[in-house]
């Protein structure tokens, strides 16, 4: 769990209680006798405090005085448990649309709530977190979520153990195009699209990192199915962006050949680094590890590498 921060830091146990066969008026007037912390639920519970369900406090007004609190309660209203993961938390709040959570405990009983306030502060919380560990930031101490102000020395460690890790990709692509040294010294302009698949590949890997890292959390379908989808998604994307790119290059250096290796490796390309985008971070996540970890140098490095593979291995076969 990230920070091993649970449902139990944001509960507020003062929360209006009733039964589901109690009137309206009979629960407001207790409102004013108990003086509530939290007023967004309502939670019904059983003689033994065990929660039957929640109503939303604004729905409970708006009915007539005199109707039961049945009227306004849904019995399948989400609920989380106090050592809950405060992201996890905020996430199914987001997917059922409640404004606030009830807590329970191992037997159903009512422990009290996670407010909306609470709700919004992890959400706001943990997406800037995830953003710095977008860039490459690793946490060291609480203060990193203010990695702009830290002296120059923690910024330093914050950020140097993955651009470490990018230094040595980089060394692994520099062997990579070595390997290749026959191709390029026989067809230089070879070489002058390389900068333009690696970005293209960076570019469609980052943004399905960024949906992998937030989405991972909200959705409840299977790795397959969103591989599949994910997988597709990258294929039409390298598929037209191939297709725009073949004309332009055939027409500019007169070889089908090398106009045909360069759509299809930015296909393939495209491809990998949207199936990489979501693997990785599924993978961490699999790993106990926080799933934005695999958006950072270490995917970047490992897409430029495969998508130099891909090219120069295609202008090879090609025979460019």
């Amino acid at each position: 769990m990230k920070h091993h921060e649970t449902v139990g830091a944001h509960l507020v146990a003062s929360v209006l209680r009733a039964r589901p066969g109690e009137r309206v008026r009979e629960v407001l007037a207790r409102l004013a006798e108990e003086k509530p912390a939290c007023l967004e639920l309502v939670l019904a519970t059983d003689e033994h405090g065990r929660l039957i369900g929640a109503a939303p406090f604004a729905r409970v007004v708006a009915l007539d005085a005199d109707e039961p609190l049945e009227k306004a309660l849904e019995r399948d209203f989400p609920r989380v448990r106090p050592n809950t993961d405060q992201e996890r938390a905020a996430s199914l709040a987001l997917h059922h649309g409640a404004d606030a959570l009830p807590v329970v405990d191992a037997e159903g009983c009512v422990l009290g709530v996670m407010p909306a306030q609470a709700i919004m502060q992890v959400l706001r919380r943990e997406h800037v977190e995830d953003l710095h560990l977008l860039a490459g930031i690793q946490r060291e101490t609480s203060q990193a979520r203010h990695a702009i102000e830290d002296p120059p020395m923690r910024r330093m460690r914050h950020r140097l153990p993955w651009l470490l890790a990018g230094l040595a990709g980089a060394a692994l692509a520099t062997a990579a195009m070595a390997g290749f040294e026959s191709t390029l010294s026989a067809h230089i302009a070879v070489a002058f699209f390389v900068p333009g698949i690696v970005y293209l590949a960076d570019a469609i890997g980052t943004q399905s990192e960024a949906v992998a890292v937030r989405g991972l959390s909200l959705t409840r379908t299977g790795i397959g199915h969103l591989l599949g989808g994910e997988l597709r998604t990258g294929m039409a994307i390298g598929a037209i962006l191939g297709l725009i790119s073949f004309l332009p290059v055939w027409i500019a250096f007169g070889e089908l050949r090398l106009a045909a290796a360069v759509a299809i490796a930015i296909f393939a390309a495209g491809a990998m680094a949207a199936a990489l985008g979501l693997m990785l971070p599924w993978w961490l996540a699999r790993l106990g590890r926080d799933p934005a970890l695999g958006s950072g140098p270490i995917a970047t490095v490992i897409q430029d590498i495969l998508s130099l593979l891909v090219y120069l291995g295609v202008v090879r076969a090609f025979g460019v």
